[in-house]
């Protein structure tokens, strides 16, 4: 589980942080040459192969350019850290070993990669479309009316307003990548949750196979509470007395 709570984890920020400025610059220009692009950039990531874009991934950057490490979560060479967390980064910070630390993020770079681009499209999408809602809304045009930056109107009125549906998508997203990505970490050689479910599969392993499918099940029910907790911080209206 650490090892792919590092990589799902790595991912959704990765993923959220480029999708709120893509889906929120496509919906400020829609109709025009910048969302047009967007959407088709958006279109593709989601119509790749996620195994087809890891197997060019390790390809190009590993076999041929050799700017990224291969597979496995730290170099051979490399001492593991002192298990605290299980989350590799964060052990070796934890223990002060900033080798360590760069070679683990360096591995998380490619799984990471992968994945992000698969979870951009889908986010990118949902993101402009809640945006647009909630852009032809009484207090929307109330705040430009007032004159108000348009950096202001767009963080504190427009992404405010449309955080819940966003947030929806976002704990969904990442359930699913907490759930194992098997085809990405079989071809990085992640020993994940999905790499170890593909093995419990091929081997016939029952109980590991049951394992996983009530981890998976527990994930979700875990990751809905928390966006259900999390609807009250974000809007007053839904809030439990």
């Amino acid at each position: 589980m650490p090892a792919t709570i590092e990589i799902a984890i790595g991912a959704i920020i990765v993923s959220l942080a480029v999708s709120i400025v893509l889906g929120t610059l496509a919906a400020y220009r829609r109709g025009l040459v910048t969302d047009q692009v967007i959407r088709v950039v958006t279109l593709v990531g989601l119509s790749v192969p996620t195994f087809w874009l890891a197997l060019v991934s390790f390809y190009v950057f590993f076999l041929e350019l050799r700017i990224a490490p291969g597979s496995g979560r730290i170099s051979p060479s490399i001492t593991p850290p002192p298990r605290v967390t299980g989350l590799y980064t964060v052990d070796y910070l934890l223990g002060g070993d900033a080798v360590g630390f760069f070679d683990a993020l360096a591995h998380l770079a490619l799984p990471v990669m992968v994945l992000s681009l698969v979870t951009i499209g889908l986010l990118t999408r949902f993101i402009r479309t809640s945006v647009l809602e909630v852009l032809g809304s009484d207090y929307v045009r109330a705040a430009r009316a007032k004159g108000l930056p348009a950096m202001r109107v767009i963080l504190d009125y427009v992404l405010r307003g449309a955080s819940l549906p966003i947030l929806t998508v976002v704990g969904v997203a990442f359930g699913a990548l907490l759930s194992g990505t098997v085809l990405v970490e079989s071809v990085f050689a992640w020993p994940g949750l999905g790499t170890y479910a593909y093995n419990s599969a091929a081997n016939l392993d029952l109980p590991g196979i049951m394992g996983v499918g009530l981890v998976v099940g527990v994930i979700y029910l875990l990751i809905n509470f928390i966006v259900d907790l999390l609807y009250g911080v974000l809007d007053p209206r839904v809030r439990i007395a």
